[in-house]
C-alpha cells in the first residue's frame, strides 16, 4: 500500500528554507562565472583548483568526478531521481555511493557542472564541502529515527552541525579535511571512535541530549583510535564544544607536512590530557551565551523534518511470519538485510549494492529510480544511503515487504549478503584514483564471486571486509575484520591482509598486518585460507573477529604463507 508523506513537510529530512536556496543560488552562480574562465583559459588549472575543490568537483585519472553531499545519508525519492538523472544524462549511468554516504559522478565534463548543481539545488541538494581542507559530510546512523535500540534521533543533531559547519570562516581552510559521526544508539554503526570528532547522544538525567565526545581517531597512513574527551557534554554547550575543539587544531594542527596535518596526529603529539588542557581553556574563554544551543533551537529543526504516520495492519507481523515459513529464500533475506523497528508492524530494509560480481557502491540510473519508486511506496518517500555503501528503506510494512523484496530481486538489488564477507567496501583505486597504487574493484569483484555461494556466506556469518587501494584507506581497510590494502611492490601492483580490525564492536581495534603483499589472485586465494582456517578452528556460536583475537595473526599467517 503507497505512503504518503504529511503534505507540508518532508518526512525524515530537513527541507531548506529562503535562505538555505538563496545562498545556493548565488553560489552556482559564483561557479558558473568560474568555470566559464577556466574554459576561455583566464584561470589555469592550478589558480581553478581549490575553487572547484570548494564545490566538489575532482580531476581524477580519466575525468572530473563531482562528489554531491547527502547529509547524513537522508535523501528523499524527489532527489534519488535527480541524480538518476544526472547519471544518466551527464555520466555513464551509474553513481557510486561512499563511505561518507555521499554520491559520486565519476565521468562528468567540466562545462556541465554549473547546470549539473542547478539541478541538484532544485531538490535542495548541493556539493559544497564534499572536498577541501573543511569540516566535511556529518555522517549519521543509517537506521536513524528507526532502530529499536535507538536511544534518540541522531539526524536532529547532525543537520545543527551541518548548518554551523557550512561555510564556517575560521574553519574553512584547516589544516586538513575534518570528519564527524553521531550516533544516537548503544550500537555503534557509524565507526564513531575513527572519525577527527565522534559522538554519541544519550539522555541525560534531566531528560536533555547529552554526548560522549570523541576525538582524534582516523585510518590512513597513521591509523589512531580515537580517545574520549567528555562523558556528558551538554545539549545547549555542544556548538561551543565543537568549536574549541576545532579552534585548538586550526592553531596547533602542523601545515609543514600533508601527512601529518590531521587532528590525530596534534592529539598523538600533545598527548590527550594537554590536548584536552588546551581544549578546555579555549572552551572556558568562551562567550556561552553567543554559542548556546537553545531547546527552541533543537526543537525547530526537529519538527522540520516531519515524522511519518504509522498505520500498520493488526496483523502484520503474523503475515510476515506466514510469507517466511512459505518461502526460505526470502526468510534468509530477511534474516541478513532487515532491522528491527522501533514501531510495531514496521522494519528497516538493507537494499544491498553488493551483487555477486558486482562494483560495491556503484547503482544504475534505473535502480535509483527502481529505489526512489519504492521509497514512495513503501517508505514515506525516503531512503538512507550507508557508510558501508548499500541503501535503506527505513520505514516499511511488514505486510509489504514481500512484495517488495520481488521488485528488488527483478532489478538485481536483492542480495541477501548484508554484514557477510561479500559486503565489501571498496574505495575507486586505481580505475580512477591518482592516488592510487592498486585497483580495488577487480579484486573487490573476485572475492565476492568466490563467495557468492549463499549457503557458504550464511557459514561463515558476520564479517567485514574493506579494500583501499592506497594507504589514504578511503576503503577502511584497518576497520576490517579483514583488511586489503593496494601497494606498489617493484611497479606491480600487490596486495597487504590484514586481520582484526573492528569499528562497531565493544573492543574498537585496528587491523594488523598479516605478512607480505601478494598479487590479486593470491589475494584471493588468501582469503580463501583465511576463511578455512576460520571455520576449522572457531568456537560454537564464534563470529570471525572474535576467533581472531581469540588465536591472533598466527595460525591464519601460516595459513596463507606456509605454502610460499
Amino acid at each position: 500500500m503507497p505512503q504518503t508523506p504529511h503534505p507540508a513537510l518532508s518526512v525524515g529530512r530537513y527541507s531548506y528554507d529562503a535562505v538555505d536556496k538563496a545562498f545556493l543560488k548565488q553560489r552556482i552562480a559564483q561557479f558558473r562565472d568560474q568555470v566559464a574562465r577556466r574554459m576561455s583559459g583566464e584561470l589555469t588549472e592550478e589558480e581553478f583548483k581549490p575553487l572547484r575543490l570548494m564545490n566538489g568537483l575532482y580531476l581524477q585519472l580519466h575525468a572530473y568526478m563531482l562528489r554531491v553531499a547527502i547529509p547524513y545519508g537522508v535523501v528523499s525519492s524527489s532527489q534519488m531521481r535527480t541524480l538518476a538523472h544526472i547519471a544518466e544524462r551527464y555520466d555513464r549511468g551509474y553513481g557510486h555511493f561512499t563511505t561518507r554516504q555521499n554520491i559520486q559522478f565519476n565521468w562528468i565534463k567540466l562545462e556541465d557542472t554549473p547546470e549539473i548543481l542547478e539541478l541538484l539545488a532544485e531538490t535542495e541538494m548541493h556539493a559544497i564541502q564534499t572536498s577541501g581542507n573543511c569540516i566535511r559530510n556529518v555522517t549519521a546512523d543509517q537506521f536513524a529515527g528507526a532502530a529499536s535500540d535507538e536511544v534518540l534521533d541522531p539526524r536532529v543533531y547532525a543537520e545543527i552541525l551541518r548548518q554551523w559547519s557550512t561555510l564556517h570562516p575560521e574553519f574553512t581552510f584547516l589544516p586538513r579535511k575534518f570528519k564527524i559521526a553521531i550516533s544516537g544508539s548503544p550500537r555503534d554503526r557509524v565507526a564513531a571512535r575513527f572519525h577527527d570528532i565522534g559522538l554519541k547522544a544519550h539522555p541525560g538525567k534531566d531528560g536533555r541530549t547529552v554526548f560522549e565526545v570523541y576525538v582524534g581517531g582516523g585510518l590512513g597512513r597513521t591509523p589512531v583510535v580515537g580517545v574520549k574527551l567528555c562523558d556528558d557534554l551538554p545539549e545547549e554547550h555542544l556548538i561551543a564544544y565543537l568549536e574549541a575543539i576545532l579552534r585548538v587544531y586550526n592553531a596547533f594542527g602542523r601545515r609543514d607536512n600533508i601527512y601529518k596535518a590531521r587532528i590525530k596526529i596534534l592529539v598523538q603529539a600533545l598527548g590527550a590530557e594537554k590536548f584536552l588542557e588546551h581544549v578546555n581553556a579555549e572552551f572556558a574563554a568562551m562567550d556561552k551565551a553567543r554559542y548556546k544551543l537553545p531547546e527552541s533551537v533543537v526543537e525547530d529543526i526537529r519538527a522540520r523534518f516531519g515524522a511519518p504516520v504509522f498505520l500498520p495492519p493488526e496483523d502484520a507481523a503474523e503475515k510476515l511470519a506466514q510469507q517466511r515459513k512459505a518461502d526460505q529464500e526470502f526468510d534468509a533475506w530477511v534474516n541478513t538485510n532487515t532491522h528491527q523497528h522501533k514501531q510495531p508492524g514496521y522494519i528497516s530494509v538493507t537494499v544491498s549494492c553488493k551483487p555477486p560480481g558486482g562494483i560495491p557502491g556503484d547503482v544504475t540510473a534505473e535502480q535509483m529510480n527502481v529505489l526512489a519508486d519504492l521509497a514512495d511506496q513503501y517508505s514515506f518517500g525516503e531512503l538512507r544511503i550507508t557508510h558501508v555503501q548499500n541503501v535503506v528503506l527505513g520505514h516499511v510494512r511488514q505486510d509489504a515487504l514481500y512484495a517488495l523484496w520481488k521488485t528488488l530481486q527483478t532489478y538485481a538489488l536483492a542480495t541477501a549478503n548484508a554484514g557477510f564477507i561479500t559486503d565489501i567496501i571498496a574505495c575507486p583505486g586505481l580505475d580512477y584514483c591518482s592516488l592510487a597504487n592498486a585497483r580495488s574493484l577487480p579484486i573487490s569483484q573476485k572475492i565476492s564471486e568466490r563467495f557468492s555461494s549463499p549457503e557458504l556466506q550464511r557459514e561463515i556469518g558476520t564479517l567485514r571486509l574493506n579494500i583501499s587501494g592506497c594507504i589514504n584507506a578511503c576503503g577502511h581497510h584497518h576497520a576490517g575484520h579483514i583488511g586489503i590494502l593496494g601497494v606498489d611492490k617493484r611497479g606491480q601492483e600487490a596486495f597487504q591482509i590484514t586481520l582484526g580490525g573492528a569499528s562497531d564492536q565493544s573492543e574498537v581495534s585496528i587491523g594488523q598486518i598479516l605478512g607480505s603483499a601478494l598479487s590479486e589472485d593470491e589475494t584471493v586465494d588468501a582469503i580463501a585460507r583465511i576463511i578455512d582456517t576460520y571455520l576449522a578452528s572457531r568456537k560454537a556460536g564464534e563470529q570471525f573477529i572474535e576467533t581472531c583475537r581469540r588465536l591472533g595473526n598466527a595460525p591464519f599467517k601460516d595459513a596463507v604463507y606456509a605454502s610460499a
